[in-house]
């Protein structure tokens, strides 16, 4: 049985309030793992740049405007 099929099984047999229920926990499973792949996004960026802070500026936000105009 696909996974998919068996959690709809699962969610039939709850009563209507579980299931009210069920959707929420849902909901904020999906908002928790939107936050932590942006976190780890930004932990990676983060990490990607680390270091830099000294660097020179080889082009200018106008180099960049210029390039993607």
């Amino acid at each position: 049985m696909v996974l998919n099929e068996k959690i709809q099984e699962y969610i039939q047999k709850l009563p209507a309030s579980y299931q009210e229920e069920l959707l929420d926990y849902l909901e904020f499973l999906l908002a928790k793992a939107k936050r932590e792949d942006k976190e780890w996004s930004n932990l990676s960026l983060s990490s990607a740049m680390r270091g830099m802070e000294g660097e020179p500026e080889i082009y200018t936000i106008k180099d960049l405007k210029a390039r993607y105009s």
